[in-house]
């Protein structure tokens, strides 16, 4: 959450702040601001609530040039509601210095205290402030900005990343992180802080991601990274694997719409350099040791919304091919639940930002446990990977809507590479149906491709349901994660009701929530698997028809048993039963997102979320 961005060199600051923050606004989007040093050394600011073009159009008024030293937020609020006062950056030292933030500082009211005794004053609601003034009287005993940021940060507690400036030393930009992501990009006679790559890869691709309680400092010709007790640190350089393009919307009228249609590339791009003569052979794994994986007995899965459904989707293939228990825990219930961990336990945390601060601390707890843990993570030189003992990433590309659709398939396909890994190892499927399910997965793509070609249709029923209030879903086996994903898009974008079931609950309490009129959707799994399961789900739909709902099934193409009981049927490709959901889901993220269009919603920025939660 929030989008900081840090820039020094010798472009117009502004300009590398603005579109910084354009490329990060999904990470927070309640407000924005820059702060700059101007010719002559003064610093200017300029902040409005609302979304970046209001700041913008501010700045369009009233222009900042020839700034060369500067730093740019956008945020998601958590002290204080988004207004301009609230909005980031935060001044000290009578207004000559000034600060932004991404995170909670959990000893605020604390030092705020401490402060006010001394007789300063503030004008906003944010814990950020506190921060900022504290650094300015840092600042008036020191007259060092780095010095007197040391001694900040080592004051703070909570999640934090913090990036200040200051007139009277402009060129440098100084910034910290604890819990919360800083990553730097290194440019020639230029260089550049962002709380993503997303901040500076229109300028550069090459970067380092600092770790946890260290500081850096940028100038224009130089990098310098500490400890926050002042001890220089090394950091690993990585190269971003795409450019700026990638995180563009082109010609596309949604990021969202741009990235369902990219699903294709990203189960491919994650399947690459991981299959070799028709078997898996996951590369990252390789430093765990076979001997450790083939005496893994238990997998503990710890993430948090769509991804925990990624895991959820997950369980059904790795305990069939790995013959190992999966369990999956939301990453905020984990540590607190005193969970059971053993030498032979592997915890598989995901994560698309590799931020996301709950899942940051399962992993760490699951660390001090014993455990080994394995990241499955989108994002090149994030935290949780580097916290983790192996990663395997996905090659999703950046995904900018903050509900999450590519980074999806492309999680369950890293872990479907996991299990059948684990099963080669193990030695727990034989070579022959490995194969079988190495080429089945090669042909998701293609069968994504087929399944987006019903778009128009679903388009079409969107707008005939703009008014709906209550959307369910229903599913058994693989399908039932599905149906949970399908109702949380539905509520992240067009903010109605929606539920998902496993059909078989139905009759345990959901189906009073059936009535004349209310659409749900049914997960069809197919009768060549399982012609019981297959039996049961269609006694499902015809009980749900009977008490008058409207019956959306999303079936393969081949099944001709539902067509008398459904009022509509999204047909989909035929595909092997671990392999269904990557396709099923297609019609049901094309679902939300064209609801919420239809009635005039935003499908990239909806209200109250962003797409990082790096504070707990």
């Amino acid at each position: 959450m929030c989008g900081i961005v840090g820039y020094v060199g010798p472009r117009d600051a502004v300009g590398v702040l603005l579109g910084g923050l354009k490329r990060l606004e999904y990470r927070g989007y309640d407000s924005a601001g820059v702060a700059v040093i101007a010719p002559g050394g003064a610093l200017r600011t300029a902040k409005k609530a609302g979304k970046l073009g209001k700041l913008q159009a501010e700045l369009a008024q009233h222009p900042i040039a020839g700034a060369a030293t500067g730093i740019g937020h956008t945020r998601w609020a958590t002290h204080g509601g988004p207004t301009d006062t609230n909005a980031h950056p935060h001044l000290g030292d009578d207004g000559k210095l000034a600060l932004i933030h991404n995170g909670i500082i959990e000893n605020f009211a604390d030092l705020k205290a401490e402060l006010l005794a001394q007789g300063l004053e503030f004008e906003s609601e944010t814990d950020t402030e506190v921060a900022a003034k504290l650094l300015g009287v840092e600042y008036a005993r020191t007259h060092d900005l780095r010095e007197a940021f040391r001694a900040v940060v080592g004051r703070l507690t909570g999640a934090f990343t913090l990036l200040a400036l200051h007139q009277d030393e402009p060129g440098i930009v100084v910034g910290a992180r604890r819990n919360s992501p800083l990553v730097i990009g290194l440019g020639e006679g230029e260089n550049f802080l962002g709380s993503d790559v997303a901040a500076f890869v229109e300028f550069t691709r090459s970067a380092l991601a600092i770790g946890q309680d260290q500081m850096v400092v940028i100038t224009p010709d130089s990098v310098t990274v500490t400890d926050f007790e002042g001890q220089p640190v090394e950091v690993e350089p990585f190269e971003v694997k795409w450019d700026a393009s990638a995180a563009d919307k082109g010609g596309w009228s949604s990021f969202m719409l741009k990235e369902i249609t990219e699903e294709p590339d990203a189960v491919g791009d994650t399947l690459r350099e991981r299959i070799h003569e028709g078997d898996v052979v996951v590369p990252e794994l390789e430093e765990l040791g076979d001997d450790f994986l083939r005496d893994i007995d238990r997998i503990t899965i710890v993430a948090a919304g769509t991804a925990s459904y990624a895991g959820q989707v997950s369980t059904y293939a790795i305990e069939s091919w790995a013959r190992v228990p999966v369990d999956v825990q939301l990453a905020h219930e984990f540590r607190y639940r005193d969970p059971i961990i053993t030498p032979t336990t592997l915890v598989v945390s995901i994560s698309q930002s590799g931020e996301t601060m709950d899942t940051l601390m399962a992993v760490k707890h699951a660390r001090e446990l014993g455990a080994r843990t394995i990241s499955i993570c989108n994002t090149q030189g994030a935290t949780i990977p580097r916290e983790s003992d192996a990663a395997i990433y996905t090659h999703a590309g950046p995904e900018v809507a903050v509900a999450s659709t590519k980074a999806f398939v492309a999680q369950i396909t890293a872990l479907y590479l996991l299990g059948l890994h684990l099963a080669r190892v193990k030695d727990t499927l034989p070579a022959g149906e490995r194969r079988a399910m190495v080429a089945e997965l090669q042909a998701v793509p293609a069968k994504i491709g087929f399944a987006l070609g019903v778009h128009d249709r679903i388009t079409q029923l969107a707008h005939w349901m703009a008014d709906t209030r209550s959307v369910l879903f229903l599913g058994r086996h693989v399908g039932y994660p599905i149906a949970l994903e399908g109702a949380l898009k539905l509520k992240e974008l067009a903010y109605i009701h929606a539920e998902g079931f496993a059909a078989g609950e139905l009759k345990h309490g959901p189906i009073a929530l059936i009535e004349p009129g209310v659409p749900v959707f049914v997960i069809v799994p197919s009768p060549r698997h399982s012609e019981e399961m297959h039996r049961k789900v269609i006694s499902n739909i015809q009980e749900i028809r009977a008490r008058g709902a409207r019956v959306i099934a999303v079936a393969e193409q081949a099944d001709a048993a539902v067509l008398p009981f459904a009022d509509e049927v999204i047909p989909l490709p035929l595909a092997g039963k671990f392999f269904e959901p990557l396709i099923a889901v297609v019609p049901l993220q094309i679902f939300a997102m064209e609801l919420a269009a239809a009635k005039g919603l935003d499908v990239d920025q909806p209200r109250n979320l962003a797409k990082s939660v790096t504070v707990e």
